[in-house]
This record gives structure tokens, C-alpha cells and sequence, in this order.
């Protein structure tokens, strides 16, 4: 199983303008290390919880289909299948009809089962799924408590950006951070 990035969000869930009051800055000076760290704050707490927080188009890569019919995706939450392929015995793609397919797509993790799932002609990324996955388009549908998160995370890093090389931010977690994503952090057994 293998995840690989499509089409990166278009936007970040935070603005210039809210981490510069966050932070108490006016001048545009530190705007294009903002801007680096807002992302990075981004891709740390996606990787942390297994959450898209903007829309984004993603690809999963499997060599065989799961014995209890049930595809697991652990970038939530999925808002649409673009399309799944199986390649055949002769190599060719070969598009899976979505007719009758079922979603969960809020659920963590979110599960996609298929009525029809045909035989993979290739051992290794065989079927191609393509989905995607984020609360919406805009920051404005991202949970609060996890903009809050974000905003704590980039308070830090920018606290110690002298320190610590862009490199190896983020630097360390800040005090709250854990207890904020807590929630939205997949359990596993």
C-alpha cells in the first residue's frame, strides 16, 4: 500500500494575515518564512493525524485486493473516488466501474468497498486508486481546534528559527499541541 500526492491543496488552512496577529507582527518582512513555515505546519499535523486538511487529490497503489472486500484509505476524510484501474494480465489499464460502490468517506479510516473487483495482472501496484481527500477548499472548513494546533506549532518554530535549520523544523512539539490534535489522531490497535 502505497500513497503518492496527485494534486497538492491549492491553498493553506491559515492566512498571512492570521499567523501575522497570531504572532503580533505588522512589517512583511518575515512574510516568505511565514508563508514556508505555515506550510510545513501543515504537512507535519496531516502527517501526524492522517487528515488532508485542503482538498487534494491523492493515489493509492495496491497489489492485491483486501480478503474482506473492504479498501482502507488513511487520508481522510475522502470526499469522492475519481476513479480506480486494475492493470490486466496483458498489462493494459482497465477501469473499474464505480457503479454500486459504497463510501465511508468520514470514517477513520475511511473505507471504499467495490461490487466488482477483477483479477490484477501485475504483483506489485497492480490497482490504482484515485481519490479525493480534505475538509473543503478553504481554511474556513478546517476544524478550529486544529488551525489553533497550527497556530501554536508556527509560534514555536518561528520562536526558534535562528536555532534550527529550516531543514530539521519543526524544532520540537509546543506545550497544548498533542492535547489539541489528540482528538483527531487515527487509534490503533
Amino acid at each position: 500500500m502505497t500513497y503518492a500526492l496527485i494534486t497538492p491543496p491549492s491553498a493553506e488552512p491559515l492566512t498571512l494575515a492570521e499567523v501575522k496577529a497570531h504572532l503580533r507582527l505588522d512589517g512583511a518582512e518575515e512574510d516568505v518564512l511565514l508563508l514556508s513555515l505555515i506550510r510545513t505546519a501543515r504537512q507535519f499535523l496531516e502527517r501526524e493525524t492522517g487528515l488532508c486538511l485542503i482538498t487534494q487529490s491523492w493515489r493509492l497503489y495496491l497489489d492485491r485486493w483486501p480478503r474482506d472486500g473492504v479498501i482502507r484509505l488513511f487520508r481522510s476524510p475522502v470526499q469522492v473516488i475519481q476513479s480506480v484501474r486494475v492493470y490486466g494480465l496483458g498489462g493494459a489499464p482497465v477501469q473499474v466501474s464505480l457503479e454500486d460502490h459504497l463510501l465511508d468517506g468520514a470514517g477513520r479510516p475511511a473505507r471504499l468497498w467495490l461490487k466488482h473487483t477483477p483479477v490484477t495482472g501485475r504483483t506489485v501496484n497492480g490497482i490504482e486508486i484515485d481519490f479525493s481527500a480534505g475538509y473543503g477548499e478553504a481554511g474556513t472548513d478546517v476544524p478550529d481546534t486544529l488551525k489553533r494546533a497550527m497556530l501554536i506549532q508556527i509560534g514555536h518554530m518561528f520562536a526558534f528559527r535562528g536555532v534550527i535549520s529550516a531543514e530539521q523544523q519543526p524544532a520540537g512539539i509546543p506545550d497544548g499541541y498533542e492535547r489539541l490534535i489528540a482528538p483527531f489522531r487515527m487509534r490503533r490497535l
